[in-house]
């Protein structure tokens, strides 16, 4: 299944970068990256067994082991891609709030756009890790 990232403004270079680089690496599934501008531009074109997953603050606060069970499960009934959406500052309206399969949210602070990139690398690699029964840090 790939896992894909669909964001609104450019990253560039700088730390927050290197991050998202570093964690996509290894992440052992298939990735990609798509940047939109921040208003307007084409939304990659979407193929069947998509699972749209919005990041807002509405959004569930999921615990990566269930993160990782949502993925697994949707791997396992032959989903395709999940596709992965950073908004632009203002976020999702409620339309496209009503179309996604999932809205996440990384807690009730405001994260600057990069960071909220860097944390879902850094949660999808995570996730995959839990998947393939790497150890995970919080067990025990």
């Amino acid at each position: 299944m790939l896992l894909h990232i669909v964001a609104r403004g450019r990253i560039g270079r700088g730390p927050e970068a290197e991050l998202v680089e570093r964690y996509m690496k290894r992440v052992a599934w298939p990735t990609r990256i798509s940047e939109l501008p921040d208003t307007g531009g084409k939304m990659p074109e979407q193929g069947p067994g998509t699972r749209i997953v919005m990041l807002d603050e509405t959004g569930e606060n999921l615990p990566s082991r269930t993160l990782a069970e949502r993925l697994g499960r949707w791997r396992d009934d032959g989903v395709r891609e999940a596709r992965f959406l950073i908004g632009a500052a203002d976020g999702f309206d409620d339309a496209q709030r009503a179309g996604a399969d999932l809205l996440i949210s990384f807690g009730r602070a405001t994260w600057p756009h990069l960071m909220a990139r860097a944390m879902l690398a850094e949660q999808l690699w995570r996730a995959t890790s839990i998947l393939a029964n790497h150890p995970y840090h919080r067990e025990g």
